[in-house]
């Protein structure tokens, strides 16, 4: 790299930050219109008078103002607190921004911004060359008019929740610079029009949900020192174009479906630093030419992938290399020091490694030679004919067993088919007053309420007008109405036809128990053929997913959030009501649809569990249990994104570990949150969670939560149980009764003077609120649990 190079990419970013970044004595604001600008700003962002003081000059006093000539180039509310006014409404109100006719810097990183970009800022503030609006709470999608900010030079949107694709229109910042987009929900492709961006010095498309192959435009971004593609789901071959860029310095590209070899050219960049490849499907060997210059302070990861063949003199160099999990053979060369990981392979004396038959079959496999370890021919032919017999084997039991299997789901549907149907005469049998037969059992509707005529139902929902619809559910519409009386109530509508059925589990757990967690059903009208109806009390707060953030009454375009202590109390309302039916039910009752919007809350922000009709016993490991899974259907053999059955307890506590994270962080929707995205949500938030460092929560916590040095070790506390219940491994997450005792002793979870006696109990001894990555909680998403890359952490560092 040449002296010129190094001094732009040193020196210039240390005046900018110097320059922005620190409040400078300078001219007094002369224009009256920015002025007001700055005032209006200050209203609607609800900052304090601590740093932005009324009564004196907003350039020489006001924290993070910069102004030249009298007029306002930079602004900087990163890290500031609101009012309690404020606070309560953490609005991106920003459009006094429009006032700036020179402004140069916009930076709110960390600043709550409850909403989404709006439009007008690429319009008219074109001004703008340094943009920051990383872990704001941003929603929605990034604004094709921000490409219209020709002059950017920086753009930090990370670690918000930016959903759909990224905008074509943004390789029209031909200027840019830096682009960080990680840690959002994006999805999509990489925008062909990114090869346009010849000035970009570093691109961070890390923790997403992005797609296909990588476009060959990114080989034309001759400037590039950093690429971040990790933790997304890239695929097909990484294009040999990278290998022009003579810039890259740091690559990173884990976890994601890469397959094929690693382009020579790769391995020969002269500035290449840090290489992270891991976790992808990448095969090939060791180059055996001489690397580059700059080899010698490099840090590799090559971890988890299908690399094989001898080691070779890349070792000699390199200061760290993780090659383990891969089929790499033959001797340890003596010059292999202690920064070397080399578990999981095919090597000779070596501890930890793959099995004989193992690396015989994948070289086989490949047509390659294999190191025989000393077997002779006719060993290794025993070996290789062994592990041909046994695939031989398996197709025949994958055969027959394939055609057991068929026979056994056609005489299970025979009997299913005969079961409905006799289920179907007995119900047509009855009347509307007797047992009800549901799904799959009859339930006695003494106790259960009021009956309710249809008349009654349609006068109060006023004929199901659309002014009364609140929401479509699992089982049916849900509607608000009122009756005669005044009295508001829920009204469930389940169209029969539509194959929708009232769950015979809820009508059971209402006709058996009356616990003041479950939302209380008042009655219901069974009398029509087509469809049926439950009524519930009415929840005058509604649900969580509404109540986290509501429209403040003085002003339709700003929210207020709920403050600690209501959260709190949320959190363990729901794990009282969770706890009831895992542990004092007969047997245990799995809810199975845990998220914001199934926990309820009255006038009081009291908690009534709703959603009951995905509700189902617990499923032990017994044989008749494992027949039940085969015989149900797949809407009732739905998976968690851990992989876990829904049927199970456990089930529950991960999804309760999702609400008690969108408490914390203030993220609207994880708990809701399926498959992929709960992936991507969850390792950008997890490694912020620890319990040696309280500090990294500053990190994940909702901006609008305004909490002294005692209520931000609860909110740590919460996270710590949080990340305990979302533990990948079922067996090792708490049970509720443990979890309901943690919320309510949040102390004791993490302060280090807490006896032995005093300490929660958990599941097993082995297991803690740390969970079991307890070891790793510091890692990021660059590093494996097993070893801790060294490196520049953050791949896009600010300059400001």
């Amino acid at each position: 790299m040449s002296m010129h190079t190094i001094t732009n990419v040193i020196l210039l970013p240390l005046l900018f930050f110097l320059r922005f970044g620190t409040t400078l004595q300078s001219d007094p604001l002369s224009i009256r219109a920015e002025k007001a600008a700055l005032f209006t700003l200050r209203s609607s962002l609800g900052l304090r008078t601590k740093e932005w003081p009324i009564k004196s000059d907003p350039c020489s006093t006001w924290v993070g103002i910069q102004c030249e000539n009298g007029s306002v180039i930079g602004i900087n509310i990163s890290g500031f607190k609101r009012t309690t006014i404020g606070n309560q409404n953490p609005a991106f109100a920003v459009d006094s921004l429009v006032g700036f006719t020179n402004l140069v810097s916009f930076n709110a990183s960390r600043f709550l911004l409850i909403g989404s970009i709006p439009d007008w800022l690429g319009v008219r503030v074109k001004t703008l060359k340094f943009l920051d609006l990383r872990f704001c709470g941003i929603s929605g999608g990034i604004p094709g008019s921000i490409g219209n900010l020709t002059g950017l030079i920086e753009l930090y949107l990370s670690g918000n929740v930016l959903t759909g694709g990224i905008p074509d229109s943004l390789g029209m910042l031909l200027s840019l610079s830096v682009l960080d987009l990680s840690r959002n929900v994006l999805t999509g492709l990489i925008p062909l029009s990114f090869g346009n961006l010849v000035n970009l010095h570093c691109l961070n498309l890390s923790s997403n949900g992005l797609s296909s192959n990588v476009p060959a435009q990114i080989g034309k971004l001759d400037s590039l020192v950093v690429l971040d593609l990790s933790f997304n789901a890239f695929s097909g071959l990484l294009p040999k174009e990278l290998g022009s860029l003579r810039s890259l310095r740091r690559i990173v590209i884990r976890d994601n479906n890469f397959s094929g070899e690693l382009p020579d050219a790769i391995w020969s960049l002269p500035g290449l630093s840090f290489l992270d490849v891991s976790d992808n499907n990448f095969v090939g060997s060791l180059p055996n030419k001489s690397l580059n210059g700059n080899v010698t302070k490099s840090v590799f990861n090559l971890s988890h992938n299908m690399f094989y063949g001898v080691l070779t003199c890349v070792l000699r160099r390199v200061s760290f290399i993780d090659l383990s999990y891969n089929y790499f053979q033959g001797n340890i060369p003596d010059y292999v020091h202690d920064a070397a990981f080399l578990d999981g392979n095919c090597f000779r004396n070596w501890p930890s490694q793959r099995g004989l038959k193992e690396c015989a079959a994948f070289y086989s496999m490949k047509g390659l030679l294999f190191d025989t370890f000393g077997l002779t021919d006719g060993s290794l032919s025993s070996v290789l004919h062994d592990h041909k017999s046994k695939r031989r084997v398996l197709v025949f039991a994958a055969v027959f067993g394939s055609l057991g299997l068929i026979l056994f789901l056609v005489i299970s549907v025979i009997l299913l088919i005969l079961f409905r149907y006799k289920n179907r005469k007995t119900t047509q049998a009855g009347n509307d007053e007797g047992p009800l037969t549901t799904e799959r059992e009859s339930v006695n509707l003494m106790g259960l309420g009021e009956l309710f005529t249809y008349e009654k139902i349609v006068s109060a929902t006023n004929d199901f007008n659309d002014a009364n619809f609140i929401k479509n559910g699992h089982s049916g519409d849900i509607f608000k109405g009122v009756l005669e009386g005044g009295t508001h109530i829920i009204v469930k509508r389940v169209d029969v036809h539509s194959g929708k059925i009232i769950s015979a589990l809820e009508l059971d757990l209402y006709s058996k128990i009356s616990h003041p967690r479950l939302i209380p059903l008042l009655g219901h009208c069974l009398e029509n053929e087509k469809e049926k109806f439950l009524i519930y009390k009415y929840m005058p707060k509604g649900d969580l997913s509404s109540s986290l953030y509501t429209k403040n009454c003085s002003d339709d375009d700003t929210l207020k959030s709920l403050d600690w202590i209501t959260r709190l109390k949320i959190a363990i309302g729901a794990a009282e009501g969770l706890s009831y039916l895992h542990h004092e039910c007969s047997p245990p009752v799995v809810h199975r649809d845990i998220e914001a919007s199934s926990i309820l809350l009255d006038d009081k922000y009291e908690v009534r569990l709703g959603s009951l009709s995905e509700a189902c016993t617990h499923e032990g490991d017994n044989y008749s249990n494992r027949i039940t899974r085969l015989l149900r259907s797949p809407q009732t053999s739905e998976q968690s994104a851990s992989g876990v059955i829904t049927g199970m307890c456990s089930y529950d506590v991960y999804c309760f570990g999702k609400v008690l994270l969108e408490l914390v962080t203030g993220r609207i929707g994880i708990s809701a949150s399926r498959d992929l995205i709960t992936k991507d949500i969850l390792e950008g938030i997890l490694p912020y969670i620890s319990l040696e460092d309280k500090d990294l929560m500053t990190n994940i916590m909702d901006p609008s939560l305004v909490v002294d040095e005692d209520l931000l070790e609860e909110v740590w506390a919460m996270a710590v149980i949080a990340k305990s219940c979302l533990d990948p491994k079922p067996s090792k997450r708490p049970l509720m009764r443990f979890i309901l005792k943690a919320l309510e002793n949040l102390s004791k979870v993490v302060r280090e003077d807490s006896t032995s006696s005093e300490k929660l109990p958990v599941k097993s001894s082995k297991s803690s609120w740390g969970g079991s990555s307890s070891s790793s909680c510091n890692s990021l998403p660059y590093q494996t649990a097993g070893s801790q890359l060294p490196g520049n952490v953050d791949g896009c560092l600010s300059t400001r």
